[in-house]
């Protein structure tokens, strides 16, 4: 076989056996049954390619350590399902290698049809709590960062005093917590099921509060309340990049058009309550 071939078949047999190490390692650590059988079922099949694929290399190759690290502790802080995806999205690049190498390994077709359905069939078989409530976090993200950005940018102008603008807006944004909580409580008890009521309020309750907190901060810690209108305003934008990419690999959407909604919907909400705040100023003569 030829040495660069050899070379391209040991980097995917590298990615196969840290695969069986990923899911055999997350496998033992999950405490459902159902999550642990199917983890433990991928892992077989990244070790029958492991095998396979050492058939032609008569090499054995170790698993990177580094990327087992990182997943599972990506799994740990971001949850089971992202930390899958963004592996699996991994491995559709990886599975680009094989296009060169087809013609030398006769088992290609079987691997191929193992990670691009049956596998990517059993990852959306995973059951995590935080995704079934992800429709109670979207709710609080998107009021939070919806009103408060635009309640704030509209207090920046017309009170003009940071520390001012900082209270109101903390005393605002955890008034408005509470009333999105109750109302998400409300609606999903309409359902008649209380439990999964209540962690729908706690989780819009959560996602809303943490919003409010990282919006109002710069404005506890710089005096100059234009910057801090600015620096709330690139923290708004980068909370929307961050909760859509996850979305986006945990739930296979599409990340840009939904960045672009919300980050539309959100700066368009700062600059109309940035000009009613100049409006109160100007006409109404408010000095603070």
């Amino acid at each position: 076989m030829d040495r660069k071939i050899k070379k391209q078949i040991c980097k995917i047999q590298k990615e196969e056996i840290t695969g069986y190490c990923i899911y055999n390692k997350l496998a033992s650590r999950t405490r459902d049954g159902h999550n642990a059988k199917i983890l433990r079922t991928l892992a077989s099949h990244e070790m029958n390619h492991y095998e396979i694929l050492k058939k032609y290399t008569k090499t054995s190759v170790a698993p990177s350590k580094i990327r087992i690290f990182f997943y599972i502790l990506f799994a740990r802080i971001l949850g089971l399902t992202f930390s899958l995806k963004l592996m699996e999205n991994g491995e559709r690049k990886a599975d680009e290698t094989y296009s060169g190498i087809g013609e030398h390994i006769a088992e290609l077709e079987k691997i191929l049809h193992d990670e691009d359905t049956h596998e990517k069939e059993l990852l959306n078989m995973i059951d995590e709590e935080a995704l079934n409530y992800m429709g109670s976090v979207v709710l609080g993200l998107n009021d939070a960062l919806v009103e408060l950005s635009g309640a704030l940018a509209g207090f920046t102008f017309a009170i003009q005093n940071s520390r001012t603008i900082a209270l109101i807006g903390l005393i605002t944004g955890i008034a408005a917590t509470f009333s999105m909580a109750a109302s998400e409580f409300l609606s999903q008890r309409q359902e008649g099921n209380i439990s999964v009521a209540l962690k729908s309020s706690l989780y819009t309750g959560i996602a809303y509060v943490g919003t409010v907190i990282l919006l109002v901060m710069p404005y506890f810690l710089i005096y100059n309340p234009f910057i801090n209108l600015g620096i709330m305003m690139l923290i708004a934008i980068l909370i929307i990049v961050i909760f859509n990419f996850y979305i986006s690999v945990a739930k296979d959407l599409p990340f840009r058009r939904r960045f672009a909604e919300m980050a539309l919907i959100s700066i368009s909400v700062a600059v109309i309550s940035f000009g009613v705040g100049w409006l109160v100023r100007t006409f109404l003569g408010l000095e603070i």
